[in-house]
């Protein structure tokens, strides 16, 4: 076998095991060998891992790029694509598919799923797919697929289009909002959505909090002139995305179809997700690094940067909440950890400081402050390093939640994993005992955003490599790869166990 690319002397883990003194043969892109001690190629390119681990490349399954502050600004809606340009898309959006996708590739992500996101106003999601095709193309750094989000599900788009977004453009999962006025559904639209999903073999994903508990206490406490950023945390206590995960739930198992609980951020809505496992439900986890490393005092920042850390469901203030999270995913509640990569800037007119333009209170308002936090390059070094060697969670757990689930549980079928057949998407880390740890800043990033929540934090490693396909796009702190070279990955259905064919009355979909 003549080899494009030989990877020596790695630590190669997968998501059931590690190999030492292991080669990694690759030709034209695919992983065709995995051994020791692999034959020499004449004019193979050849890296020495030096013993270091090499794990599958990130898949990173919640991304948002390229998107108007929609959840947290009602009146902005979608501007119409003229030739794959949104007009002022740079007023509303601080990642686009280059600087984003250039972020995680320098983080160890080798493949996002971002989304194409109806608005109410649309009475098709073909124009909203084809919209977000022409933002993508040619424009990304790593290989991309997108997910659905779903606002206004007529009987046309659940009933005609939903079979076209599958069979014609391959996407497979659709994302629902039960909190956000222009986007939530009521519990009558998931069910409609679910009916369709479950024939399909559509995962459906859902954002799960309480919006009525949610505006009620909002109102409360802007009359309290309680405000502050540290606030958008006091409106939305743990119980409001404990209830509506537990609701969605309940709608789960009425129609017998797989969901996606999406960033849980505490041990109420966790162990919901734990009960309705334990009987044997197709309900998957999904969290995300900052209810694992941050805690709500990072909204208490003065001068405002509180607002830095302001998502939703927000960062919660006990530290039980975190510890639910870490049990939940060493006991495998959470199928995957993903970013949530939603950043807005803190120095722009539509940014984060937006939240002080409203009210004329000297601390602003924090329902005006867009949701979400930049984090697709930090998301792998982050496990990796807080959570593997810490010893919180083994190296096949990290690959399982960063790599393998993502990809099972999204049908795509040659990412994730190392072995033969599978694209070659790599990550070579340093070697352990020449690594010199560090405390991270923004600037080391390459994202387009002017900050990160976890400024501060020590790395005790970092990617050295990161390959896509076989080709390097990422070396020893540099993006050496080029834009464009992602591709847009057709999906299959989900590769996890789906319905059960088990009901709770007579009625049958």
């Amino acid at each position: 076998m003549n080899f494009d690319l030989v990877i020596r002397n790695g630590t190669v883990v997968t998501a059931s095991d590690i190999w030492e003194s292991c080669d990694i043969g690759i030709k034209d892109g695919i992983i065709v060998a995995v051994g020791p001690r692999l034959p020499a190629t004449a004019g193979a390119q050849v890296i020495d891992a030096e013993g270091a681990f090499i794990t599958p490349g990130g898949v990173d399954c919640h991304v948002h790029l390229s998107q108007v502050y929609e959840a947290a600004v009602d009146e902005i809606d979608r501007s119409v694509v003229t030739n794959g340009v949104i007009p002022d898309l740079e007023n509303y959006v601080s990642d686009t598919y280059d600087t984003g996708t250039r972020s995680a590739v320098a983080g160890g992500t080798t493949t996002v799923v971002t989304f194409a996101s109806q608005m109410k106003k649309d009475e098709s999601i073909i124009p909203v797919i084809e919209d977000y095709h022409k933002l993508a193309k040619d424009q990304s750094y790593c290989d991309y697929a997108f997910h659905v989000i779903i606002t206004n599900p007529t009987p046309q788009i659940v009933e005609e289009e939903f079979p076209r977004m599958v069979d014609e453009y391959g996407i497979t999962s659709v994302k629902l909002y039960m909190t956000y006025k222009p986007m939530r559904l009521r519990d009558y639209q998931i069910l409609d959505v679910m009916y369709s999903a479950r024939k399909l073999g559509i995962t459906t994903m859902v954002h799960a909090e309480n919006t009525d508990i949610i505006d009620w206490m909002t109102q409360h406490l802007e009359e309290k002139l309680m405000t502050q950023p540290y606030h958008h945390g006091t409106s939305r206590p743990p119980i409001v995305e404990a209830e509506a995960t537990n609701r969605v739930i309940c709608l789960a198992e009425l129609m017998d179809t797989p969901i996606l609980l999406v960033h849980i951020s505490g041990g109420p809505a966790t162990k919901h997700i734990r009960d309705a496992q334990t009987r044997l439900l197709p309900i998957y986890g999904e969290t995300c690094p900052q209810y694992m490393f941050l805690l709500a005092d990072s909204m208490r920042k003065r001068d405002f940067e509180g607002a830095k850390c302001v998502c939703s469901p927000p960062i919660r203030e006990d530290k039980s909440d975190q510890d639910a999270i870490w049990a939940g995913i060493k006991n495998g509640t959470f199928t995957i950890v993903s970013s949530d990569h939603a950043p807005s800037k803190y120095e722009h007119p539509h940014g984060k400081k937006r939240g002080l333009q409203h009210g004329n209170l000297p601390h602003g308002k924090f329902r005006f402050i867009p949701n979400g936090l930049p984090g697709v390059e930090t998301r792998v070094p982050l496990l990796f390093s807080g959570g593997v060697l810490s010893g919180r969670i083994s190296p096949q757990k990290f690959v399982e939640v960063t790599s393998t689930n993502p990809a099972k549980l999204y049908g795509l079928k040659k990412k994730g994993c190392i072995g033969p057949g599978f694209d070659a998407d790599l990550v070579i880390w340093y070697p352990q005992a020449t690594f010199q740890p560090f405390n991270l800043t923004n600037e080391m990033l390459h994202h387009a955003i002017d900050y990160t929540p976890f400024e501060g934090i020590e790395f005790k490693n970092w990617p050295r490599y990161t390959i896509i396909r076989g080709k390097v796009v990422f070396s020893h702190g540099e993006v050496v790869g080029e834009m464009g070279y992602g591709q847009f990955i057709r999906r299959e259905k989900s590769l996890l166990p789906g319905p059960r064919d088990v009901w709770l009355s007579e009625w049958r979909p």
